[in-house]
Parts: structure tokens; C-alpha cells; sequence
């Protein structure tokens, strides 16, 4: 079995890919630009790994990427824009999020893909008021992000049933961990990303609440998407993907603080005093809802395996391999 993953290079395409080498699949990656020359090394240990450069919304690329015999087709790329960005520029946002679906869905019908996977996000449910966020709930997307992604599911939903394409969606929560990095592509980095920053580089990580939200680990969404291509028949057009427990961040980035291997002496992650300005962004003024898991798991038994501690033991532990696997 073969799987392109398009965007690829980004960090949940990278854990997806490291997924999918385990389970023994090859996989080739599509994307602008390579990932960092560690990150390839690493995964090309792990099995047949291939990298193709190119843009999604350009049908020649995507043609030499999604080539006959392709099982599955991952559509991981996306332009993650903040307000700023959406406000200047907000065709490229359209073109990647959105507009690449026809040439893709073109590509994977010609090639007789099994099955494609859209990336969708938990953005999409936009401002729902609810305890948990169940897949049937209706959605109300606001950023223009929310918006291409809620609009990319029916998108992929109505092309997938022309042409007679197997395409589920999944909304996955708010994800960090491994492979993670500032690109041109991504202007909202985790709390995790900007606090683990923040500790390497000395400066204390501040916050402006605690942050309590269901954080999804990226291996735990690889593994979720991994599921999802190998099932041989889906119930669903579309899953949510992420924790069943719900933490603050802030206690994620107190237990980076307690390890003095690869944190430098004094930093501390604690919320920002009155007066004192936050140096961690948590992308909204209010905690998100959870997800609802359940249609994931009754059908193929999956659940987050990372909650807290599990995730911050597992993050540090992939850093200090990333250090030892620098030349």
C-alpha cells in the first residue's frame, strides 16, 4: 500500500507519515518546501519514504505525486491564518484551503484512489454554544479558516458522491507534539510550540488563563487518521479526532519547567500577572468546548493514548532525540 499525504511537510503530515512507515505503507510527501533535513532522517529509517515538491493547486504536481496505484490520499494542506493575515491576503487562504479540492478529487478519481482523507478542524464548529461537541451538531464557522475548512467537508462530500470517490472528513482538536515548527503557512503555533520556545530560548512563558481545552497530541491524531485509512467500510462522512480528557495547558508547560536536561535554568511558564502582558497566545479570549470522541471510538476502537503528563514526558523524550540526531 502507497499514501500520498499533500502538505506533507507540515507537522501533523510528518507524524502521519511516521504512522503510516510503522505500519510498514509507503509514503510520499507533496509540498512547497521540504521539511527540516532531521525530520527526514528520521523518518526515512522507519521505511519507504519519498518527497515530492509542489504546490497543491497546481494539477501537474498533483498528478505526478497521486499516480496510479495510490491507496490513499491524505489532504493535510492548509494555510492556518490569524486575523491579520485573512484581512491582507485572503486568496491564497481560499485557494489552498478550499479551491485545491477539485484538482485533488480530479487526481485521486484518475489514479482510482481507495480512499481520501480531508483535515478538517475543530474551528469549523466556530462559536457553538454546548457542553461537547458531537459530529451532528450544527456548525457556525467565523474566521475565514473555519469557514474553507467547514465548507471543504461538503465539498469533498458532493464531488466524492459525482464521482464515485470513498472520502471522509475529520475535524481534529487543537493539536501539538512532534515535527512541530513556524512555517510561512502557519500563523496560530500551539501554546505548547510557543512555550517550548520560550524555554529553550530562557524567556518566561506567560499566560493569560490556564488554558483548559482537548488537547489532541499529534501521534494520537496520526494514529486516529492511520485507523481511518485502513478501515476497509466507514459508518461516517465525518469524526472527531481528539482527547477525551480535558487540561490546562499551563500545567503542561509547569512540567516542562521541572526538567533541567533540555530547559534552560529559570524559566518559568505561569500566568501573566495584572498589568503584565502574555507572551503565550491561546488564539481566543475563551476555552472551546470538547469534542465528542464516541463515533470514533465504537466503530474503530480508538482513543487518545497522551493526556498530560503522558504528553509532556513524550514530547521531551522526541526533543531529546531530535538533539542527538542533529550532525
Amino acid at each position: 500500500m502507497s499514501v500520498v499525504i499533500l502538505g506533507g511537510a507540515g507537522f501533523v503530515g510528518l507524524n502521519l507519515a511516521e504512522a503510516l512507515l510503522g505500519r510498514g505503507l509507503a509514503v510520499r510527501l507533496l509540498d512547497r518546501a521540504p521539511p527540516p533535513p532531521a525530520f527526514l532522517r528520521a523518518l526515512s529509517r522507519l521505511g519507504p519514504l519519498s518527497l515530492d515538491l509542489g504546490d497543491v493547486t497546481d494539477p501537474g504536481a498533483l498528478a505526478a505525486a497521486i499516480r496510479p496505484g495510490t491507496d490513499a490520499v491524505v489532504m493535510a494542506a492548509a494555510v492556518t491564518a490569524d486575523a491579520a493575515r485573512e484581512a491582507a491576503d485572503p486568496g491564497p487562504i481560499l485557494a489552498v484551503n478550499l479551491g485545491a479540492l477539485v484538482p485533488i478529487l480530479d487526481a485521486c478519481r484518475r489514479a482510482g484512489v481507495r480512499r481520501v482523507v480531508n483535515l478538517s478542524s475543530a474551528a469549523a464548529y466556530g462559536a457553538v454554544q454546548a457542553d461537547i461537541l458531537s459530529e451532528d451538531r450544527p456548525a457556525q464557522p467565523a474566521s475565514l479558516y473555519a469557514v474553507t475548512k467547514f465548507a471543504s467537508e461538503a465539498v469533498l462530500a458532493r464531488l466524492c458522491g459525482h464521482w464515485g470517490l470513498d472520502g471522509v472528513s475529520v475535524r481534529l482538536s487543537a493539536v501539538f507534539g512532534p515535527f512541530e515548527r513556524d512555517t510561512a503557512l502557519r500563523d496560530t503555533l500551539s501554546p505548547q510550540a510557543q512555550i517550548w520556545a520560550a524555554a529553550r530560548a530562557g524567556r518566561p512563558a506567560l499566560l493569560p488563563r490556564p488554558g483548559r481545552r482537548d488537547w489532541l497530541y499529534a501521534p494520537d491524531a496520526a494514529e486516529a487518521v492511520a485507523r481511518l485509512i485502513a478501515a476497509d467500510r466507514l459508518c461516517h462522512p465525518l469524526y472527531n479526532v481528539s482527547s477525551p480528557t480535558v487540561w490546562p495547558v499551563l500545567a503542561w508547560g509547569e512540567r516542562l519547567a521541572a526538567n533541567r536536561d533540555l530547559v534552560r535554568p529559570g524559566f518559568v511558564c505561569r500566568l501573566a500577572a495584572p498589568g503584565e502582558p502574555a507572551t503565550v497566545s491561546l488564539h481566543g479570549d475563551h476555552d472551546r468546548p470538547p469534542l465528542a470522541t464516541g463515533r470514533l471510538r465504537d466503530e474503530l476502537g480508538w482513543e487518545a493514548a497522551y493526556g498530560l503528563d503522558a504528553s509532556a514526558e513524550a514530547f521531551l523524550a522526541w526533543q531529546s532525540r531530535m538533539q542527538e540526531d542533529r550532525p
